[in-house]
């Protein structure tokens, strides 16, 4: 289902695939919970354990959309339907993050109880890459997650409402959205499918329905999309998510040939937009940040922690 030149790509930047579909990549911030005890803003802000945390998509070369921001790798490939099981998926995935750990065991500055801890994963986020709503089967997975006692995150870029309707739900799911208008979403998400900017508005509606944590994530690139804080707190309002995430762009990977550096808002205008959005969003209130990450947590204080 994934030709070989991107097979030899994913390899090359440090993925695993997981059977013919899925991939593995071990995140940044899990290195770093390893090597220097610093945890991601996901822990931080929502208490789950960055050392123990799976990356991983069931669809790693497919997605709807060409976002100009994307650090991810897309080729023009089509998928077939040789998809994998999700119990298959799940297997490969953690076998897969094992082997990208097991080095570590060779670092003194290591903390090999962590280390040990990370060969189990208890935490996965399924959005490593591509668009996970793609992959026929992720209810299935996500209850497959669920069974093994992991918390499960996952991300979309909420253009299948009705997958989303129908979907066993993780215990956090979060809609991606980089656009206050359909104009800046056509010329920054690139779609390549029609009536992408309705899908989005029609998942958006459904979102307080859904009986599960819920969080929209707003991308800033600076000069594109970090206008208008007043039809982001409308289109908000409209999901009433539990928490709304308002994350700097970051100049990497695949993102570099399309922006320059200087579309990479610093921290301090990220909380300023956040604080814009904040002025115009009834019900919510900037509860925390993360300097490092770039990122600024608002929330309508009904839910804390996950207790792990």
């Amino acid at each position: 289902m994934i030709s070989k030149e991107l097979k030899e790509e994913l390899m090359r930047q440090q993925y695993r695939l997981a059977g013919n579909h899925s991939a593995v990549k071990v995140c940044h911030w899990t290195k770093e919970s390893l090597v220097n005890d610093r945890q991601c803003y996901k822990q931080q802000f929502y208490g789950i354990n960055s050392h123990r945390c799976l990356q991983m998509t069931p669809a790693v070369a497919w997605c709807q959309q060409r976002c100009l921001f994307c650090w991810r790798t897309y080729k023009d490939t089509t998928p077939d339907q040789k998809w994998d099981a999700p119990d298959e998926i799940i297997e490969k995935s953690i076998e897969a993050q094992r082997e990208l750990l097991q080095g570590y065991y060779g670092f003194d500055k290591v903390n090999k109880a962590k280390l040990d801890e990370a060969m189990n994963p208890n935490q996965v986020a399924i959005s490593l890459a591509g668009e996970p709503t793609l992959y026929p089967h992720l209810s299935q997975l996500i209850d497959a997650f669920n069974e093994r006692k992991f918390t499960t995150f996952l991300v979309t870029n909420g253009l299948a409402p009705k997958v989303l309707s129908e979907l066993s739900l993780p215990t956090q799911l979060y809609i991606s959205l980089s656009a206050p208008t359909e104009s800046v979403h056509k010329k920054l998400n690139v779609p390549m499918i029609p009536g992408t900017w309705k899908a989005l508005n029609d998942s958006l509606e459904l979102m307080p329905s859904l009986d599960t944590r819920k969080v929209i994530r707003i991308t800033l690139v600076k000069g594109w999309n970090d206008i208008n804080p007043e039809l982001y707190a409308k289109l908000i309002s409209k999901a009433q998510p539990d928490f709304v995430e308002v994350k700097s762009y970051m100049f990497v990977g695949d993102s570099r040939k399309r922006m320059t550096i200087e579309n990479m808002p610093y921290h301090e205008d990220t909380k300023a937009f956040a604080e814009q959005i904040e002025q115009r969003l009834e019900g919510y209130k900037i509860v925390d940040e993360k300097k490092a990450s770039r990122v600024v947590l608002l929330s309508n204080g009904k839910k804390g922690m996950i207790k792990s």
